[in-house]
């Protein structure tokens, strides 16, 4: 396989690049003015990413304003849900819901099978538009899927939870369902990422969003299995790059390592250096400033950059990003900023 030209892909191969590749999470979204005047125009997010033209020109918005060096899609880690019978509905103020949580052997039974091809295809018609625009832009397009675990706590507490005691309650009571769930996820997330690279998705990134609330050990017996099943799977099977990234999940690093990635996202609770330290250099780190140092004065940011950066210690294998998603009113001129930061600062 040629070395990629990519600051991005090549980072995720731990090659050298002329700068430290910079990209957001959520960096497609309703901080943007540019966003919110698509958003008014639309009943909710659902709708919109069920047209691949809306869906790809906002991917492709921060890439224009922001000068980021990779896009990612503008979908969500839930869309798996709707074509398995899960009702699922954005509420403003509340976030996902879904009417039909799952906490029974007969509510796993119900769920149906998906076909990711017919359930899906707007996803990967957004992926082929937004790849057709980036053509001879040297920016990669990265596709995503929510993790099993943080799939499986949506769907069984039925939107998000501080302390997932409907979660945790069925993994410890009725273990026998847990893993009958999670063997319903585990395959539709292969197809599904899979299919995401078939459509020209050159790196995919797997969120485990509630992870954070596990254990180690009730990560290694409960989630550590299905998250190497995919990871793996998808190693095997496509060529692109494969990000981990766990929210509060400093305490699982090695576990989702051994999991499966080429590069491990890490948080802002854990310093950048510990973390790759924990992890080893045979693995990239993606991460870790804080999403709320964007709203911070521009010297307190540059501060902060320099500091993830330094940690970083001009190793190849770091991608900077945040340690979670930009926040809703977030300066946009904060987050252009950043990105010309990282840059100059890590120029070599």
């Amino acid at each position: 396989m040629p070395e990629p030209t990519s600051r991005f892909l090549r980072a995720c191969r731990g090659l050298p690049a002329d700068t430290t590749p910079v990209w957001f999470m959520r960096q497609a979204g309703r901080y943007m003015p540019e966003y919110q005047a698509i958003r008014r125009q639309h009943k909710s997010i659902l709708e919109m990413i069920a047209r691949p033209d809306i869906a790809a020109e906002i991917t492709l918005q921060p890439v224009d304003i922001l000068g980021v060096d990779a896009a990612i899609l503008f979908a969500d880690i839930l869309l798996l849900l709707p074509p398995m019978g899960l009702k699922l509905e954005f509420i403003p103020g509340r976030g996902p819901v879904i009417h039909n949580p799952v906490r029974s052997p007969d509510h796993v039974a119900a769920l149906r099978p998906v076909d990711v091809a017919s359930d899906l295809g707007h996803v990967f018609e957004a992926i082929r538009l937004v790849r057709s625009e980036l053509d001879g832009r040297d920016i990669p397009l990265i596709g995503f899927a929510g993790a099993p675990f943080t799939l499986a706590a949506y769907i069984i507490e039925g939107g998000p939870s501080r302390n997932f005691v409907e979660t945790k309650k069925l993994m410890y009571g009725q273990p026998a369902t847990w893993h009958a769930l999670m063997e319903r996820l585990t395959p539709a997330l292969i197809d599904y990422l899979r299919a995401q690279v078939d459509a020209g998705a050159q790196a995919l990134q797997l969120f485990d969003s509630w992870v954070g609330a596990l254990s180690p050990q009730d990560y290694r017996g409960f989630v550590q299995p299905y998250a190497a099943r995919i990871l793996q799977s998808l190693a095997a099977e496509t060529d692109v790059p494969l990000i981990h990234f766990g929210v509060g999940a400093s305490t699982l690093l090695r576990e989702m390592k051994a999991a499966g990635g080429d590069v491990i996202g890490l948080d802002w609770r854990i310093p950048l250096d510990a973390g790759w330290t924990l992890l080893g250099d045979d693995v990239g780190v993606q991460g870790n400033l804080d999403p709320v140092a964007l709203f911070a004065p521009l010297p307190e940011l540059a501060r902060q950059v320099r500091d993830v950066l330094t940690r970083a210690a001009g190793r190849p294998g770091h991608i900077f990003n945040l340690g979670h998603g930009i926040l809703q009113h977030t300066p946009v001129e904060h987050v252009r900023a950043a990105v010309d930061m990282v840059h100059e600062f890590s120029s070599q």
